[in-house]
């Protein structure tokens, strides 16, 4: 390069032996530099401070180099009575300066436009590589380069053509990058995504929710917010819907415009669902009390928004029975005829997607009076005491009421007790039973008693002796009668 330094070497290489002589010159015939052993150089004089000789070598240093310089370069030297030539040529080139890139125009809108770039430098020997960004631009469809790559044709511009152009300009003996050319490319909107924090699509009343609109494009989008088609007053990029009621539920979409490209994108809709959570939760029978053998319901209630009911039984997931009918969405679970077996505990649970709440029932059946039984002795020693006690299978628990010979003698009592019995006790108790709730009253029980006539202690009264001796007296004619018969008939 022009100003540079060039170092001629020779392929001799130093030995104990001097160069008897050396001749350096330029174009065959300017002398550079006559060197004679044990002499006085002789140096030309355009060369006078810009050289440096190496005897050892005879190679030669050339400094501050010109245009001028340009030629052939030629070496004589006697090396021990032998002579040695050698011949090269140098080239000065000017360096690459003044790069500077032109566009014709810097503001574009995608797709629609074209730009072209000029890349202009001083210089001999020049050739052009254009870089955008840190990548070498190549020829495409869309790229043409042209004037012997100094030129560049952007056709069909895309945002992603926006990245900073550079002209890199080079000959032999430099390298110039220009300054970054900026191409601001109007683009989109496009890729539009709406965005729902918290996520689910479910809210309980009360609940904030934040809806963000996201797009690409350049300049910034303006948006615009749809409730199920409706145009909202919101603008900006964020939509935040505070202390939600049902009334907020619907279909969101936002519609991001670009004021320069004059394009417009709409999202997807996004489903918001505001659900009222469930609060007092029930379990209520109907108003007949649940008797065996009549139908029964359970109705299921709450406040707020229901979307699923499911039934326990014990702690159990209900299996439905011949018996039962889920209805109204599992609402009412209905007993067609209702049985002891029913009894238990059902517990409702009531749910949507924000919460869930539950509530249970205990199931009795009524049911009886059946299978009455009395319990007592059959005899009883005049003077003793008798105790009768009667039983039935009953819910409620069932009450009942004696009769003795069929007259009522006692009610609202399971146990009859008699201090004393004389023998006029002997004879039939009957016990029956009855149910205040299933209104029903069981077939009477009845319990033969006889009262013997052997005093219970040692001391007999009157009326006792004289029951005795009825009784022996009876006795007697019967063997008496007995006996004569006997004899007749033998």
């Amino acid at each position: 390069a022009v100003g540079g330094t060039v170092m001629f070497t020779t392929t001799l290489s130093p030995s104990e032996k001097p160069f008897s002589s050396v001749n350096w010159s330029f174009n065959v015939s300017t002398t550079i530099i006559i060197f004679v052993i044990n002499a006085e150089n002789i140096i030309g004089p355009e060369y006078e401070g810009r050289i440096t000789f190496f005897p050892s070598t005879a190679s030669l240093e050339l400094r501050s180099l010109t245009l001028d310089d340009t030629g052939e370069y030629g070496v004589n030297a006697v090396h021990d009575g032998t002579l040695l030539n050698g011949r090269t040529t140098l080239v000065i080139y000017e360096k690459v300066s003044n790069v500077l890139v032109t566009s014709s125009s810097t503001d574009l809108v995608e797709f629609s436009g074209s730009v072209s770039l000029s890349c202009s430098a001083s210089g001999p020997s020049l050739s052009f590589l254009w870089l955008n960004g840190s990548s070498e631009v190549t020829a495409s469809d869309r790229v043409q380069l042209t004037d012997g790559d100094s030129s560049l044709t952007i056709v069909n511009v895309t945002h992603f053509d926006q990245r900073p152009f550079r002209c890199r300009v080079s000959n032999p003996v430099s390298t110039v990058t220009s300054d970054p050319v900026n191409l601001s490319i109007s683009y989109g909107p496009e890729n539009i995504n709406l965005i729902l924090s918290p996520s689910q699509g479910y809210f309980a009343v009360g609940s904030d929710i934040s809806l963000t609109c996201s797009v690409g494009s350049r300049p910034p989008a303006q948006f615009k917010w749809f409730l199920n088609g409706d145009q909202l007053l919101d603008t900006g990029s964020e939509l935040r819907l505070m202390n939600v009621q049902m009334s907020n539920s619907g279909n969101y979409s936002c519609q991001a415009s670009n004021n320069k490209t004059l394009r417009s994108q709409t999202s997807e809709p996004s489903a918001i669902t505001v659900l009222e959570k469930i609060s007092d939760p029930s379990v209520k029978p109907s108003p007949n009390l649940p008797v065996e053998g009549i139908s029964v319901s359970l109705t299921c209630e709450a406040i707020g928004s229901a979307f699923k009911r499911n039934w326990m039984k014990d702690g159990s997931d209900l299996t439905p029975t011949d018996n039962m009918i889920l209805s109204d969405n599992n609402r009412v679970l209905t007993f067609d005829s209702v049985n002891r077996k029913d009894n238990g505990e059902y517990f409702c649970n009531i749910s949507n997607p924000v919460n869930s709440e539950g509530a249970k029932y205990i199931m009795i059946v009524n049911y009886g009076p059946e299978n009455v039984q009395i319990k007592g002795p059959n005899k009883v020693n005049i003077k003793g005491t008798l105790k009768l006690t009667c039983s039935a299978e009953s819910t409620p628990t069932a009450r009942f009421t004696w009769f003795f010979n069929g007259t009522e003698i006692l009610t609202n009592s399971a146990e009859y007790v008699r201090e004393e019995v004389e023998l006029s006790d002997s004879g039939n108790y009957t016990c029956q039973a009855w149910n205040n709730i299933t209104e029903r009253t069981s077939s009477s029980v009845v319990h033969g008693l006889t009262v013997t006539g052997i005093c219970k202690s040692s001391g007999c009264a009157a009326g006792c002796i004289a029951g005795i001796v009825i009784a022996c007296c009876v006795i007697v004619a019967a063997a008496v009668g007995g006996g004569c018969y006997i004899y007749k008939k033998k």
